[in-house]
C-alpha cells in the first residue's frame, strides 16, 4: 500500500491520482435527514460484514476501501445513491446504471430509499465487490 505524503490516504498503487482532502464522516452526515443517515448506517453495517474496511469520507461521497475502493455512497434528502465495483458486468433492474472501466472493473450504480432494499442480494454484491477491493479478481 502507498500512503499519500500530503493527505495520508492509502492506495493500492504508488502515486495514484486523487484529490487530497481531509473530510470527516460527521461532515457528510450533518444536516441530512434521519432517514438518509439511517440508510447510510445500515449500508455501512452490511459493508462491514464483508471484512475489515476503511471508511473514507471524500468531498462528494463516502468510500469503502480494502486495498482499493469497492463501494461508495452519497446521502440525498431521503435516500442514498452510490455504487459497487464488480469484476463482472451484472445486469439487474436494481442498478440504475452499469459502466465498464476495464475488463475486470464494472461500476454498478444504485439508489436505495428503504431499509427493505438493503437485503441479502445487496450483501451478495458487497461481498463480491469486497473481493474486488482486495484485488483478488486480478489473480485469476
Amino acid at each position: 500500500m502507498w500512503k499519500c505524503p500530503k493527505c495520508g490516504r492509502l492506495f493500492a498503487n504508488r502515486n495514484q491520482s486523487h484529490f487530497c482532502s481531509n473530510y470527516k464522516l460527521r461532515e457528510h452526515l450533518a444536516g441530512k435527514s434521519p432517514s438518509a443517515v439511517a440508510l447510510f448506517r445500515e449500508f455501512a453495517k452490511l459493508v462491514k460484514r464483508c471484512g475489515p474496511v476503511r471508511v473514507v469520507p471524500e468531498k462528494t461521497r463516502i468510500a469503502f476501501q480494502e486495498r482499493m475502493s469497492f463501494a461508495a455512497v452519497s446521502l440525498r434528502r431521503d435516500r442514498i445513491v452510490g455504487h459497487v465495483v464488480l469484476a463482472r458486468r451484472l445486469e439487474n433492474p436494481r442498478f440504475t446504471k452499469v459502466e465498464t472501466f476495464s475488463p475486470h472493473n464494472h461500476v454498478h450504480s444504485f439508489c436505495f430509499r428503504t431499509h427493505e432494499e438493503l437485503d441479502r442480494e445487496v450483501l451478495g454484491w458487497l461481498r463480491e465487490a469486497y473481493r474486488v477491493g482486495q484485488q483478488l479478481h486480478l489473480s485469476r
